[in-house]
């Protein structure tokens, strides 16, 4: 799953269908928006139940403005996202996921596969200018989708895998790949999350007629 700025409303819109399908993933990767949803995911978070937790989101539940490289300190977010993960812990999850971050100072995508979940995601989510910059093993780190918008840095290139890309973050074909397009989607942002219930129902019901129409490889 890609980028997208606020776009894991949709993302997780596209999840719960897989989820109601029994269409399980036994492998997930993601940057940013994608991140945040295939990592709680894999967590052990069922999709309903993130679901649940977006549509009472709030903006104070993440808003902490601090001087600093970016306007928000991050701390809010992270300990929301500490107190919903089932586990932190890479090794725990219930599927494979690798999480694309951005470290600065080497300027290069890397993938989070072992470690800290909860650490992974936070750095995932940093939009440079909006988020701090979130540190991991001594060096910072932001954002995916910086380099790696489609969030694909983790999948083989070959693998069979459904991706669902957001504006930029669409993928480009390869082998093995099946993409998700959905059009329309209500922009959603942090002055504009009461949108974030469009965009979860315009995606999941996107993705309902999407599985009843044949793939187009």
């Amino acid at each position: 799953m890609s980028s997208g700025f606020f776009g894991f409303f949709a993302h997780c819109g596209v999840l719960t269908v897989l989820e109601d399908e029994g269409l399980l993933p036994t492998r997930l990767s993601g940057s940013s928006a994608g991140a945040l949803v295939t990592g709680a995911w894999a967590s052990g978070l069922d999709a309903v139940r993130l679901r649940d937790e977006l549509m009472v989101l709030e903006r104070a539940h993440f808003w902490d403005p601090r001087p600093g490289l970016g306007l928000l300190a991050g701390r809010l977010f992270r300990d929301k996202l500490d107190a919903l993960l089932p586990t932190r812990d890479f090794a725990r999850c219930r599927a494979p996921v690798a999480i694309s971050i951005y470290e600065v100072l080497r300027l290069r995508t890397r993938v989070a596969e072992t470690g800290d979940l909860s650490a992974a995601i936070h750095a995932s989510c940093a939009l440079p200018g909006l988020f701090h910059p979130v540190w991991i093993d001594g060096a910072p780190f932001i954002d995916g989708g910086v380099a790696d918008l489609p969030g694909l840095a983790g999948i083989a290139v070959g693998a069979r895998v459904l991706h669902h890309g957001l504006g930029r973050g669409r993928a480009r074909p390869r082998p093995g790949l099946t993409a998700l397009r959905i059009d329309g989607l209500p922009r959603v942002g942090p002055f504009r999350l009461h949108q974030g219930v469009r965009a979860f129902d315009h995606a999941r019901r996107a993705t309902h007629e999407a599985l009843k129409s044949p793939a187009i490889l």
